[in-house]
Formats: C-alpha cells, sequence, structure tokens
C-alpha cells in the first residue's frame, strides 16, 4: 500500500475503531512510511497525522516508532519465512520443482507485499537484527543446503560443498527479485517469466556442475615445457 492509499484509509476511517482495528491501522499506515522512507526517516508525527490519531495513541499501542517498526518487520518476516518454508518442504516434489516452488515463493511474496518487501531488503536490522533480510535468507539456504547435500552425495559432487551452492542458490533469486521489483515496470518482465529465466540457470548449472572446478582465466594451468634436450 502506497503513503497515499495509507491517507485515503485513514480518512475512512475516523470513525471510532475498536482496539484491534486501530491497530492493525496503524500498523498499515507505518508499512508504507518505512517502506517509503525507512525506519530513520519516518517520524512518530507523521505516523500519527497519516492515520488521523494523535501521537499518544501510537505510544500507547507500541510505546514508540521502534516498537511499531518492531511489529511491522517481524510480521513481514514470519510471511515470508513461511511462504518459502511452505514451498520448499512440499512432499514428493522433485529438485526441480522445489527450485521452481521457492523461486515462485520469493517473487510471490515481492509481488504480493512490495512493501514489506523493501523494508526487510533495505534496513529491517535497524531495531530487530533477527528479523533482517540476511538472517531470513541464511535460514532458508540452511533448508535447500540439506537437499543439495542428498543430490551431491548421489551424484558424486562433493556434498561439503552444499552449504556454499545453498547460498549462491538462495542469493540469485532474492538479488534478481530485487532488481525485478525495481525495474518491473520499465522492463515489463512477467513474474512467470522471470522464475523461469531463474529457474534455467539454476537448474541447468546445477545439471551441468564438475566435480573439480578449477579457474581458467585466473590461474590458468601451466602450459607443458618440454626439453629439446631429452627428446
Amino acid at each position: 500500500m502506497s503513503v497515499t492509499g495509507a491517507n485515503a484509509r485513514a480518512r475512512r476511517s475516523r470513525v471510532r475503531l475498536t482496539r484491534n482495528e486501530r491497530r492493525e491501522q496503524l500498523i498499515d499506515v507505518a508499512r508504507a512510511l518505512f517502506a517509503e522512507r525507512g525506519l530513520e526517516g519516518t517520524s512518530v508525527e507523521e505516523i500519527a497525522a497519516h492515520a488521523g490519531v494523535s501521537k499518544p495513541v501510537i505510544y500507547e499501542h507500541f510505546g514508540g516508532k521502534e516498537g511499531l517498526y518492531a511489529v511491522v518487520v517481524d510480521r513481514e518476516v514470519r510471511t515470508l519465512h513461511d511462504s518459502i518454508r511452505a514451498a520448499i518442504t512440499t512432499p514428493d516434489a522433485n529438485p526441480r520443482a522445489l527450485i521452481e516452488l521457492g523461486t515462485m515463493a520469493l517473487l510471490d511474496y515481492i509481488d504480493d507485499h512490495p512493501n514489506g518487501f523493501r523494508i526487510l531488503s533495505r534496513d529491517s536490522s535497524a531495531s530487530s537484527p533477527d528479523g533482517s533480510f540476511a538472517t531470513i535468507l541464511s535460514d532458508i539456504a540452511s533448508r535447500v543446503e540439506d537437499l543439495l547435500g542428498d543430490e551431491f552425495a548421489k551424484t558424486g559432487l562433493d556434498p561439503a560443498t552444499a552449504p556454499l551452492y545453498s547460498q549462491m542458490l538462495v542469493g540469485l533469486v532474492a538479488l534478481a527479485g530485487q532488481w525485478w521489483m525495481d525495474t518491473r515496470d520499465e522492463q515489463g518482465l512477467a513474474k512467470p517469466v522471470v522464475a523461469a529465466h531463474l529457474v534455467n540457470l539454476a537448474w541447468y548449472g546445477m545439471r551441468n556442475l564438475s566435480s573439480r572446478p578449477r579457474l581458467l582465466a585466473v590461474h590458468p594451468p601451466r602450459p607443458i615445457v618440454i626439453d629439446p634436450a631429452s627428446a
């Protein structure tokens, strides 16, 4: 929801709200403001003004701006975490299906909760270190790690490298998701198209992994020099 939308909702809600309704309204208004301006760029006065309440109402419900921000972050963390966890633990799904489901789960969250994603990916750790975007991605990667470890063992790859590959896969999807959110109006790429390209790179890259990868451009193999005298 944009700040303008939050303002319109606030104007419509000048009728007396129940305590829970008021709390939800403040969360909605604050989420839009935090997404647009960040924690430091948003004041209690602004939140109160956009919600059509006095400052003491915010202190009464949340103890202040930081408390309200922590509630917003916690909700977004749980929403994102639960959706991806559900996707990558789908029973009987094969590895490619899990990559597809996990990719779509993240893109669905970005699409459905753009303000929440902006907050998490920008500065969610400001008042809640456990809710930082990096922490969420790390937790997801740890789940992917187990899946990759099993697959690596079956295909002759080193299972000890599964943590590294899980971080790379999750980072690939997360960074591409951020790019898509910021440029989708300009690029015109639909969500399923973005997901298909991400899975294309991830899946076919994984299918063709070398069991003994090495650098060629940075540390090229030394040429074999034959001594003419020994020929």
